[in-house]
Parts: structure tokens; sequence; C-alpha cells
């Protein structure tokens, strides 16, 4: 469904809701509305779960700009038009950025986030040329179906599953995400500009294996998000939504107090 910003999302209530607060699931770099639908079918049974491709993703505008508050204010906007005056947030990595940014931008309307695998800093290292090589090497070769796709991208990307979970976005020969925008974009995604505390709960997940929340991030996350706790999923990487859903649902329901 496209609203009048013209995101697409999906917005699921059930009839009894233990809370009336919506979540709001925000995909990272290369996915789209269903990457965090594994945490969306169970939330759903408790909350009304908002899931959206953010811009540049799925099906929802390309534009030129990968800056962070714009990309908040695009989800904010949305909550406008479907009259959600306040809603919990979960992010996966970029989408995890995204859900930090929002508490900058309308600290009253966000009660809790939840942050999978990302810290709110500035990246140095460039984690995805590799997947950028592959992608446009796709491009370039005009390939329409999955399995060429895949034998090109093979020669960049050595683990499996990433593959498959960028051919999620492999329709006709089209990438459906934006790929020149945010190959253009990308120092602005790794990015991160420090924001003013937020003084509400805050849960961090990461996993055990991800160098994406270490421990040289942990001043960063206290200085801007003080009520922060930290989970950590041992044995996964940073897809640790994707390895090991059940610890992070657990996780989730305990924080926000629907554990069964």
């Amino acid at each position: 469904m496209k609203s009048n910003s013209q995101l697409n999302y999906h917005f699921h209530t059930p009839e009894n809701p233990q809370s009336p607060t919506p979540i709001v699931l925000i995909h990272g770099l290369f996915g789209d509305l269903n990457n965090l639908g594994i945490l969306g079918r169970d939330l759903q049974q408790h909350y009304p779960v908002l899931q959206i491709d953010v811009r540049n993703h799925g099906i929802s505008p390309h534009v030129d700009d990968m800056g962070y508050r714009n990309m908040a204010q695009d989800v904010l906007a949305l909550l406008d038009e479907l009259n959600v005056p306040e809603a919990t947030i979960i992010g996966h990595s970029m989408g995890g950025k995204i859900a930090m940014t929002m508490t900058a931008i309308a600290p009253e309307r966000i009660e809790k986030i939840v942050v999978i695998d990302m810290a709110p800093v500035a990246y140095p290292v460039r984690r995805h040329d590799s997947i950028f090589a592959a992608l446009n090497k796709v491009t370039a070769a005009s390939a329409t179906t999955r399995q060429i796709a895949t034998e090109i991208m093979r020669q960049d990307i050595q683990e499996e599953g990433v593959i498959q979970f960028l051919l999620k976005s492999f329709r006709q020969g089209e990438w459906k995400f934006n790929l020149s925008i945010l190959q253009k974009e990308y120092e602005k995604i790794i990015g991160w500009e420090t924001i003013p505390a937020w003084h509400k709960p805050a849960l961090f997940i990461r996993g055990g294996n991800s160098d994406y929340v270490t421990e040289e991030y942990r001043e960063d996350i206290i200085n801007q998000f003080p009520k922060a706790t930290a989970w950590v999923v041992a044995g996964c990487g940073h897809w640790v939504h994707a390895e090991k859903p059940e610890a992070v649902l657990r996780a989730i329901h305990r924080f926000l107090g629907t554990e069964e």
C-alpha cells in the first residue's frame, strides 16, 4: 500500500491488541519491508505492526538523498497520515539509525526503540564495496534471471546467504532498490551525526559474532541513550534476527513487557 508520501507499507492491526501503541519495523540497507517479517508475524499478535519500505528500497520512491534526518521524516510523515501519535520503533542496521534519528527529531512521538546490531556512530570501514561491485556487474551484464545473477555475484561475494538476500530485490533484470543512489550516498549511510540524549527506554540487540556493536561504542550509546540496555545473541552475526529469531523475539518481548 502506498501512502500520500508514497512510502510503501503494510499495516496490520490485531482484533484485540495488547497495546494500542503500534510497532514500526524498519529494514536495513538493500532490504525491504519483508526483511523483518519474521518479527512482524509474531509481534502483530500483540500490537498493531507497521512495516515499511524506506526511500530507494522496495517499491517506495527513488529520490536523490539518503540522509538520516530525511529518512526519519519520511516515517514520521507516514505516522501522521495514519493518525499514529506515538510508536515503538524497531530497526535493523540502517533501520536502527533511522529509529535513533527519530528520537532526535520527534522525541515525544517515540515510546521505545529497539536497535538491532547497529551503534550510533560513523563507521570508518566500507563493508559493502564487494556487494556494490557484484550488483553493478549484474546490471552491466544485463542479466535477466536469478540463476545468471547468482553466477555473476559469486565472483565478488562468498556468503551464499548474502547473495540470496540480495536476490529478493531482483525482478526481471532490475534491482528494486536504487543502486546508483545507494552507492553515491554510501558515506551518509555509514555516517552519523551525534544526537541529543533521549531519556526513554532503548534496547540494543547485537549478534555475538558481529563487529557492528563493540565495547568501544559503549560510551557513544550511553551518551545518546542513557536508559539503554543491551542484549547479546550468541553464535550469530549481523543478521541476528534472521539467524536466531526466537532469541531476538524473547529479548523484544521482555523489553516490551509482553513475554509469555
